[in-house]
């Protein structure tokens, strides 16, 4: 695997590590800077709403300037962020970490190109485990991240304003590892040639599953495990038990990911969606017992798994929806409509859990859950309803 592969799953570590501690931070900051509880989690989404906003301008500019000078851009505007949030913090102006968490946001919307940076970087032969190995950075950020959590929300007099400190060094780290880093240039990634209308590409019955397993993925994924810090402090649980949940739930999202790439070359893409939405579908069984601690950490391992199981299978299988020259817009479109969801879903989270409770939150999660199965199911009866009668 080449070295550049290796570095790329190095800066995903740290984007996730700081991913982490916003997750464990961003809403008990939110519930105490809010004018209302129902507002807590709106830091979180302003942060999803960052990172959706740089969907669709992350893949335009990388295809214009090179994924890594892509890369380093976003890298300073989150630096830019996290010195906002800090000065909010130290005011105590809840609009201003808003519009901190935001900039945070679209710098992680252009890392969130990474795994397609690596597909660019790997032989063909080797596209899932690329995927794979530069997913599993997230393995060191399940540990590191939950730490730096924990170590840092009291560094200072200003509650969590060591977190966010904490959270500069690693995009600072990020940004060096990134200048020594050598990717393709887009020339080479992004080719030549006439592309297909965007509402071609975005009909394609492969494209569609691709997008709808991420997205479902990902929506239930993130509605459940950023409603989690506050169903647990509101059962009275301490920060530490939030944030070793968070932990769990993080290495149940990236530790397979160093199997899934050999899981899916072997099964196939639509095999492990399946089995990623029967996972989230569990989850939310599970969240229906009251088994205290160990039913959160239960119910955030399975929707780790079930996270993984659908959002990598489906990156993979987006690539084979588009060809070189259209591998900018369609994209751009991908990260557009499934971090859209994740922005709504973080946006939701507070209010829903709030009026719904934990465990009536994650029932109707289930079936929502089972809709890429569905999908393909409907897509394998049409398949099948199209084959041509040959009489005898």
């Amino acid at each position: 695997m080449p070295i550049s592969v290796s570095l790329l799953s190095l800066c995903q570590a740290l984007l996730i590590s700081g991913n982490i501690l916003l997750i464990a931070v961003s809403p008990l900051i939110g519930a105490a800077l809010a004018p209302s509880a129902t507002w807590s989690t709106a830091p979180v989404a302003t942060q999803w709403l960052g990172l959706m906003c740089a969907t669709i301008p992350a893949s335009l500019i990388m295809a214009r300037l090179g994924r890594r000078r892509g890369f380093i851009l976003g890298n300073l505007t989150g630096l830019g962020g996290v010195a906002v949030a800090a000065q909010a913090l130290i005011g105590a102006s809840f609009g201003l970490f808003m519009l901190g968490t935001w900039l945070i946001g679209i710098g992680i919307g252009f890392g969130q190109l990474y795994r397609f940076a690596a597909v660019e970087a790997a032989p063909l032969a080797l596209r899932d485990r690329a995927i794979g190995l530069v997913m599993g950075g997230g393995v060191l950020a399940a540990f590191f991240g939950p730490w730096l959590a924990r170590v840092s929300r009291e560094l200072t007099e200003t509650p969590f304003l060591g977190s966010f400190l904490g959270l500069g060094v690693l995009y600072l780290v990020a940004l060096v590892i990134l200048l020594l880093t050598r990717l393709p240039p887009p020339e080479v990634t992004h080719g030549e040639g006439r592309p297909r209308p965007l509402g071609e590409i975005v009909c394609q019955p492969v494209f569609l599953v691709a997008v709808v397993s991420a997205l479902i993925g990902y929506g239930v994924m993130n509605l459940a495990m950023t409603a989690t810090p506050l169903a647990m402090a509101g059962a009275g649980f301490h920060f530490d038990h939030v944030a070793t949940t968070i932990q769990w739930h993080v290495l149940a999202m990236f530790l397979p990911s160093f199997v899934t790439g050999h899981l899916t070359a072997r099964f196939g893409p639509h095999r492990m969606i399946a089995t990623g939405c029967l996972l989230l579908a569990a989850c939310g069984l599970v969240a229906q017992i009251e088994a205290g601690v160990a039913g959160f950490y239960a119910a955030l391992i399975l929707l780790g798994l079930g996270w993984n199981f659908t959002f990598l299978p489906a990156t993979g299988l987006l690539t084979e929806a588009y060809r070189p020259v259209e591998k900018a817009r369609t994209q751009a479109t991908n990260e557009f409509l499934v971090f859209t969801t994740v922005a709504l879903t973080a946006l939701l989270a507070g209010p829903l859990v709030n009026l719904l409770g934990w465990s009536l939150l994650n029932a109707l999660l289930v079936p929502l859950a089972l809709l890429p199965i569905a999908l393909l199911i409907w897509q394998r009866l049409a398949r099948r309803g199209q084959r041509p009668h040959i009489s005898g």
